[in-house]
């Protein structure tokens, strides 16, 4: 039997990718398909970075078009390509900066700095260019999370080259003020000082920048959501009651201003006591599932009261980075992956395609 570019499309549509669960040709991820006499050849470009579990999609393709009768050689050529997703409507995206991703809590104290710093790394581990703005102007974090001191440079005196740590770019308040200086600003001045972080930092050709918000639903998120092109949400937030109640608060601020919301995470979601084994929930169990189910939003993953991320994120090197083959990075990664999914699956953005119209008096 011969084979052809229909019986090929026609296999790859019968293999799903585990992470998208999609097919590979309502995808869009198969490119290329080359036949040489019973020898086949295919391109496979993800539209997430995936570089943990990349060999397994690659063979699991290899064994779908080899389970085809008289397929000789198969040779799958398998990468990625993260592209650039349409934000809010009227906001135009940055230069340089393909995605945004906006990691917000309803209220302090429910690990959101530890979530975004330990996604920025999963996704940079998983091979995409990430960057890091802190816009907790009050009380910047990720300074000491990324184990980072000094000064950021600035080669004409106008914009600032970001501060690099594990792979990724970051910038933050705390870079330019001292460690005990007190940020006493008014809401204007604190809003102006993050669009300045935002826009006069030089970042770097960046798949996507996390966006550590300040904990509530204030002038910040409000200068988000109306001058800044985010092209996704996450919601932190911990089982307990009273965690939920505020997190419901930030969703809806995302909704209302038409910011979509890539999802839930669940931090210190149980307890495991490290003498004796046992697992408690002691802030409530399956509140963050329930908050999903009434909005209808995805549980990205849940994360366990575990004293050795507050440890390693305290001493400046976050446990995706510090124990990478831990089940705690591996379920950071899994988050990442997919927060990126949903972000591939969205709407992509084509304002650069448009030509500028210019009026002018002749």
């Amino acid at each position: 039997m011969a084979i052809t570019q229909e019986i090929i499309q026609s296999a790859l549509k019968n293999i799903i990718d585990p992470n998208t669960g999609r097919d590979f040709i309502s995808g869009k991820s198969a490119r290329n398909i080359q036949i040489n006499g019973s020898d086949v050849s295919v391109d496979i470009v993800l539209g997430y970075p995936a570089k943990s579990v990349m060999t397994g999609v690659k063979t699991l393709i290899e064994n779908g078009l080899q389970g085809i009768a008289d397929v000789g050689k198969v040779t799958v050529n398998i990468g990625s390509r993260i592209a650039a997703h349409k934000a809010q409507q009227g906001v135009t995206l940055l230069p340089n900066v393909k995605n945004i991703i906006a990691v917000a809590s309803g209220k302090g104290g429910v690990g959101k700095s530890t979530t975004s710093v330990n996604l920025a790394l999963a996704l940079a581990a998983e091979g995409a260019t990430v960057g890091l703005l802190d816009a907790d102007i009050y009380g910047p974090s990720q300074p000491q999370m990324l184990g980072i001191s000094g000064r950021p440079e600035s080669s004409d005196g106008k914009s600032m080259e970001p501060m690099l740590a594990h792979g990724i770019q970051a910038m933050s308040i705390g870079f330019l003020v001292d460690t005990d200086t007190p940020m006493v600003w008014r809401g204007p001045m604190v809003t102006g000082a993050l669009e300045q972080l935002l826009r006069d930092t030089k970042w770097r050709d960046l798949d996507y920048l996390i966006i550590d918000l300040p904990p509530g639903t204030g002038d910040i998120q409000l200068t988000l959501a109306q001058k800044i092109p985010v092209t996704g949400a996450i919601i932190v937030t911990t089982p307990q009651d009273i965690a939920l109640l505020d997190a419901r608060k930030g969703l809806k601020m995302f909704e209302k201003v038409g910011i979509p919301i890539l999802g839930i995470v669940e931090n210190m979601s149980t307890h495991i006591c490290s003498n004796c084994g046992h697992e408690e929930h002691i802030f409530g169990a399956g509140g963050g599932q329930k908050m999903c189910d009434d909005y209808q939003v995805d549980l990205l993953g849940s994360l366990p009261l575990d004293m050795s991320i507050r440890v390693l994120t305290d001493g400046g090197k976050p446990t995706v980075i510090a124990e990478p083959d831990s089940k705690i990075a591996s379920i950071y990664k899994e988050i990442a992956r997919k927060a990126a999914i949903k972000i591939a699956n969205a709407g992509l953005d084509h304002s650069s395609k448009f030509p500028n119209i210019v009026i002018q008096n002749t």
